[in-house]
């Protein structure tokens, strides 16, 4: 038989499970969905990946936010304002060049 050392307490083990538990968690993927409408379509799905966008099949980067508003684009251009899409979370409008969708959060 294995024997436990005297220095042994609970307390440890505890803390050594939650540090184990912490890092485990580390590994999870988080996102958000969201259920967009325009005027012609209704429940278009749309996913906020860690820094990125998916939308209609195609996958677009974070290029920034200023203000309440968060810019995406395929490939970013210099001015962040100038990205294809505008998204503004608080609202859920979302702006795709000249389609503009309404989304709430899943």
């Amino acid at each position: 038989m294995m024997a436990i050392p005297q220095s042994f307490s609970p307390f440890r083990l505890l803390a050594c499970v939650a540090i184990f538990l912490g890092l485990g968690a580390c590994e999870r993927e988080t996102y958000t969905s969201w259920n967009c409408n325009s005027v012609t379509e209704t429940k278009i799905p749309m996913v906020l990946r860690k820094a990125q966008m998916e939308l209609q099949g195609n996958t677009f980067d974070y290029c920034g936010s200023l203000g309440n508003q968060s810019y995406f684009d395929q490939k970013c251009p210099a001015q962040i304002n100038q990205s294809n899409i505008t998204f503004t979370p608080s609202t859920g409008l979302l702006v795709n060049k000249d389609q503009e969708l309404q989304c709430a959060a899943l």
